[in-house]
Parts: C-alpha cells; sequence; structure tokens
C-alpha cells in the first residue's frame, strides 16, 4: 500500500503538472491525491510514524486513533500556513481597495521595462528579509498589476520577482518558513545566518535578473496607452490611501515581531494583524463625502471575496499529500538514501534544493534536522538554509511564493518550466558555487 500511496502522489502531480493541456484545475488534483494518499494509508493499515518518529508501539489506543492524532497534527501545521496565507491576502486586498499602493506606484515613472526589472527585483529581495517571501511576493503581484496592466508582460516580471523573492528570503530567519524552522530549533543564529547567506543570496537573484534583462521580454518599453490609462486611474487616490498603506504594511512586519516577542506561531500574528487592519477600515474616511451606502466598498468583507481561494484550497492538497509522504517515512528514506550514495555531502544538500522545487521544502528541512546533528551554525545547516530556500525557484509550484503568485496571475506550470526554469537554475548555481568559495576562502 506504500507503493500504492507514492503512486497517486506522483499521478496527482504529473496531472498538476498538465493542467493547461487538460483543461483542469490544478485544485481538483491537489484536493484528491492530498485525501487519497490518506484514505489509501488508513484502508491498508500501513504502519506509520508521528511527528516525533514513533510508530504505533509507541501510542495508546487502537490504529485509527493513532492515525487520527497524526492526520491531525498535519492539518494543523498545513491550518498554520493557509490562516497566515488568508490573513496576508486579506491584508492586502484592503490596501488595494483603498489605493494604497497608488503612493508607490505613482512614484515610479520608468516604462524601461529593463529599469523595471531591476527595481522589481531588488524591492522583492529586501521586502522577503523584512517580511517573508510569501507576504512580498502578495505585495508584489498587487503592485505590478498597476504597473504594468499588460498580463503577457507581467507574467514575466511576477516570475522574476519570485525568483527574488526567495532569495531575499534565504538569508533572513524570517523571511522563509524553513529558514525560520533552522533558527527556532538552534541550528542557525540570525548573526550566522546574514553572514554567510546575504551574499550567495544576492548572487541567486542579480544573476537571472542580468541575464533576463539581456533577453528580448525585457527589452522596449511597457505598452504606453494601457500604462498611462493605469496612471490616470491610480491617480484617482482616495483619502485613506496613505493610512491604509502605512497600517497595512506595518501589520505585515509586525507579524516577525509579534513573533519574535511572544514566541508563538506566525500565524497568530498574521490574526493580531489582520484585525487591526480590518478596524482601521472599519472606521477610517476613504472620502470627504462617505456615505454608509458605499461603505462596503472599502470593507473587509469586499477584500476577502477578492482573494484567491482556489490557491488556499491547492495549498491544503498539496500540503496534506506531502504530509503522508512524511509520515511514511518516504522522505526520510530519500534523504538517507542520498546521504549514503553520493560521494559529497555538499551534492546531497544541492540535490535537496532541486528536490524541494518539486517536493515542499518544509518536509525536506524537517527530516534533514532529523538525519544531522552538527552544532548551531555549522556549514550544513547554512548550506541547508539556502538550498531550500532558494531551489524553489525553479518550479513554480516549488515555494510559497511560487504557489502564491501562481494563483493569484494563474501562472502556467508549463510557461514557467519551459522560460524562467534555467533562469531560476542558473541563479541557484551561482549562488550555490559562491556560498562554497566564500565557505572556503573566509570562514
Amino acid at each position: 500500500m506504500v507503493a500504492g500511496v507514492i503512486i497517486c502522489f506522483i499521478l496527482g502531480y504529473l496531472i498538476i503538472v498538465f493542467e493547461h493541456p487538460l483543461k483542469l484545475d490544478k485544485t481538483v488534483p491537489a484536493l484528491i491525491m492530498g485525501a487519497l494518499c490518506w484514505a489509501l494509508i488508513s484502508v491498508g493499515h500501513v504502519d506509520i510514524i508521528d511527528h516525533h518518529g514513533h510508530g504505533m508501539e509507541h501510542g495508546e489506543g487502537d490504529y485509527y486513533d493513532w492515525l487520527g492524532g497524526i492526520l491531525l497534527h498535519h492539518i494543523g501545521k498545513t491550518a498554520e500556513i493557509l490562516v497566515f496565507l488568508i490573513g496576508a491576502m486579506t491584508i492586502v486586498e484592503l490596501i488595494d481597495l483603498h489605493k494604497g499602493f497608488s503612493v508607490i506606484t505613482n512614484r515610479i515613472t520608468t516604462n524601461s521595462k529593463k529599469k523595471m526589472l531591476w527595481m522589481i527585483c531588488i524591492l522583492a529581495f529586501f521586502l522577503s528579509a523584512t517580511l517573508d517571501n510569501l507576504a512580498s511576493t502578495i505585495v508584489l503581484v498587487s503592485l505590478l498589476r498597476r504597473l504594468v496592466p499588460d498580463k503577457t508582460e507581467r507574467l514575466w516580471f511576477v516570475s522574476m520577482g519570485v525568483i527574488a523573492a526567495n532569495a531575499g528570503g534565504a538569508w533572513s530567519p524570517i523571511g522563509d518558513v524553513t529558514t525560520t524552522m533552522l533558527w527556532i530549533g538552534d541550528r542557525v543564529s540570525t548573526v550566522g545566518l546574514i553572514t554567510h547567506l546575504v551574499v550567495p543570496s544576492l548572487v541567486c537573484f542579480a544573476v537571472p535578473t542580468f541575464i533576463a534583462s539581456l533577453t528580448s521580454p525585457f527589452q522596449g518599453n511597457i505598452q504606453l496607452a494601457s500604462r498611462d490609462k493605469a496612471r490616470e486611474n491610480e491617480k484617482l487616490k482616495v483619502l485613506s490611501s496613505h493610512t491604509m498603506l502605512a497600517v497595512g504594511i506595518g501589520g505585515l512586519i509586525s507579524v516577525p515581531i509579534f513573533k519574535s516577542i511572544t514566541h508563538m506561531p506566525p500565524y497568530l500574528g498574521m490574526m493580531l494583524a489582520l484585525g487591526i487592519v480590518w478596524l482601521v477600515s472599519e472606521y477610517i474616511h476613504p472620502e470627504e463625502d462617505f456615505e454608509d451606502e458605499r461603505k462596503h466598498l472599502y470593507s473587509a468583507h469586499t477584500a476577502l471575496s477578492r482573494i484567491e481561494m482556489s490557491s488556499i484550497l491547492f495549498f491544503l492538497g498539496i500540503l496534506m499529500a506531502v504530509g503522508s509522504l512524511e509520515s511514511l517515512g518516504v522522505l526520510n528514506t530519500l534523504a538517507a538514501w542520498l546521504d549514503s550514495s553520493l560521494p559529497s555531502q555538499d551534492l546531497v544538500i544541492i540535490l535537496l534544493g532541486v528536490f524541494s522545487a518539486i517536493i515542499d521544502n518544509v518536509p525536506l528541512v524537517a527530516a534533514s534536522m532529523g538525519m544531522y546533528s552538527e552544532p548551531m551554525d555549522a556549514k550544513l545547516w547554512h548550506f541547508i538554509a539556502y538550498s531550500a530556500g532558494t531551489g524553489g525557484s525553479m518550479l513554480i509550484i516549488g515555494s510559497a511564493a511560487g504557489v502564491a503568485a501562481m494563483g493569484m496571475e494563474k501562472i502556467d506550470f508549463i510557461w514557467y518550466l519551459k522560460k524562467v526554469t534555467w533562469l531560476a537554475a542558473l541563479g541557484f548555481i551561482a549562488g550555490a558555487i559562491t556560498f562554497l568559495l566564500m565557505y572556503n576562502l573566509f570562514f
């Protein structure tokens, strides 16, 4: 039955990959795959392990009680991500309803695609380190919808923004869920992570950005007619634009601060941030002659109706399916086999980065934390943080930032694979080489 679960995952993943030719929303196979993987485990009474690595012999009660407890753990971890995602999306939509992003877009006057590319990628890199790669990508997509009205052109900017956001999240302890895991688990320190990874991460985003700036999609100017029209619309700011932008971005920034102070999961900080932003939106007056009849146009209820629930459900299916593989021990077995089969541990970690583009990087990092016992700030942990954080850029579904962008902009998997994967791969390899050279020379 273990083989059946693996086959179910592979088939579901292939259907997701070919969603465009099949003309099937990726959420459908993700939900079916997530449910069937656990159903096969239950029907086959497969021996599984909990998050402590314990089997049924360490539990109490019958098999289904044991299975239910493990399933509850995985749905809980998945719910943390989904609540965080819903909160971030709602805050961004609230800012958008109050035309908060016009405060930024009205200050960006260039029509040059090349200049715009560098501005967006630099913004994504540092914004991701300050917030996290998921929230920064959501903000960037909303921003690009105003700067680049043509969707065909915008997909390129969004895709490059995903690469930069993932690179920016790798050198910050709050920039990516995997670096946060390593940080909380006392594998890396804040200073050690920044010192070892800021330069490789910079190379990881700068190399593909430079190469992309030389290609045809980033030559010339953004379409003037639609761009000028978009600017005219953006100039129609409302009175609450500056306030909602400040409160919204401040709310997102407060999430890692809340976590650092309280040591509570990020989703609780996001709940608090959303509540405060929602509160402000209820009492602020967007217009001079503001009437109750127009209040719904700027309300959180309208913002909630605009978020991509299909991407939330897609995330649910994918993470639950990966959770089933983790409970079966497949990921641990794969990591152990790689470690014993390959001649270099560095090569193993590079492959971990490649696999993080295919399989969620969270269980891969969790498995690696259970495999190795090196001390804090060892070379191994920093390289894992880099590889797991940036390797996911090679596929659009390989990172939380990519999944969010895919859901918001309906980016086709095959299009990204053909057009962007090679750029992300070059950046990943360049950053990895930079890390290894820096470590041998300076550390």
